[in-house]
């Protein structure tokens, strides 16, 4: 007769097996150490400069250590492929957003695909581009640049920093929806453009708020027009192309946080939880808007869906251009 009860070493087996998996220490207890912010640009500018102020608000918040690490050049390339070359836990982050879906577009080939690879936690901040001219230009509304445009053929210079950049799209995608011919004319740096605006070499620049805020706060550019959804807060009574004539012209740039395919969804949900939370920190949100950045809260979802559709996006603008591919 088989006997029904388990020997003391089968038993114990038995019961061991029957306990509860604990969860990986790293997603129980995340962060239990320092977090890297890859962002695939320069000190200095605003998505540099929203990044760390983030960073810093989440290290107060979780008690660990989130630093921002630089890695520009080639597009998105060096940056992606340093974010994917370290362990796939949740401590390494990629800074995500539309220069990456403008990528996925203006390359002839990626060593990475931002949908595959990547899988994206949070957004940070989101902000539009403003149309200006020099102090006392004529060109003072969106009517009267197309006005002057169509009376001109390709004779009105528009001006952005770098090809393929969401500045230089921005203002392609202008001619495009106004139906107007005008050179754009790109400059290496921000700086570089406002001279050409004050010369009267370029007679529109498009560019964000915190780069040409020193420029406006001079009284050496004129707001006429800004590319977002909705009028911005910072510059009262001045309206959105959309609302000037031309509704299918919206564009809002944005950052967010992207993790390396593989990261649990444990993980993915504290960052962003993490993150949404942070953004409604009042002091947070009062030095944002100084750069004219809005916080970008959303879900892991949302942000994915916000990718997708930007790819396909800025992939019409630049085929319809004839924008080669590099």
């Amino acid at each position: 007769m088989w006997s029904t009860r388990l020997s003391r070493p089968a038993f114990a087996l038995a019961a061991l097996l029957a306990l509860p998996v604990a969860a990986p220490r790293a997603e129980t207890t995340y962060p239990d150490k320092a977090v890297r912010i890859i962002v695939p640009y320069g000190p200095g500018g605003v998505a540099d400069v929203s990044t760390r102020m983030v960073a810093q608000k989440l290290s107060e918040r979780l008690g660990q250590n989130f630093f921002v690490d630089n890695r520009p050049g080639a597009g998105l390339i060096v940056a992606a492929r340093a974010a994917l070359s370290f362990a796939h836990d949740g401590y390494t982050l990629f800074l995500s957003g539309n220069g990456g879906a403008i990528s996925e577009s203006l390359f002839k080939s990626l060593p990475y695909h931002l949908t595959t690879d990547f899988q994206e936690a949070s957004g940070l901040s989101e902000f539009e581009m403003l149309l200006v001219t020099k102090a006392g230009s004529p060109l003072t509304s969106v009517a009267k640049v197309v006005e002057t445009a169509k009376a001109n053929p390709g004779k009105l210079n528009f001006g952005t920093i770098a090809p393929g950049s969401t500045q230089n799209l921005s203002a392609v995608l202008f001619t495009m929806v106004t139906g107007i011919k005008a050179s754009v004319v790109t400059f290496r740096t921000t700086p570089e453009l406002i001279t050409a605006l004050v010369r009267g070499d370029i007679d529109v620049g498009f560019d964000y708020y915190a780069a040409l805020r020193p420029a406006l706060d001079n009284d050496q550019l004129k707001v006429f027009a800004v590319s977002g959804d909705h009028p911005d807060p910072l510059l009262p009574g001045v309206p959105t192309v959309k609302d000037s004539g031309y509704p299918e012209y919206i564009v809002t740039s944005w950052n967010g946080l992207s993790v390396p395919a593989g990261v649990s969804r444990d993980v993915v949900g504290k960052i962003n939880t993490a993150v949404n939370a942070t953004l409604q920190d009042p002091d947070l949100r009062k030095k944002m808007a100084q750069f004219g950045l809005e916080p970008m809260v959303g879900t892991p979802e949302q942000i994915t869906a916000r990718l997708k559709a930007d790819i396909e996006k800025w992939r019409v603008v630049i085929e319809k251009a004839n924008i080669p591919k590099e």
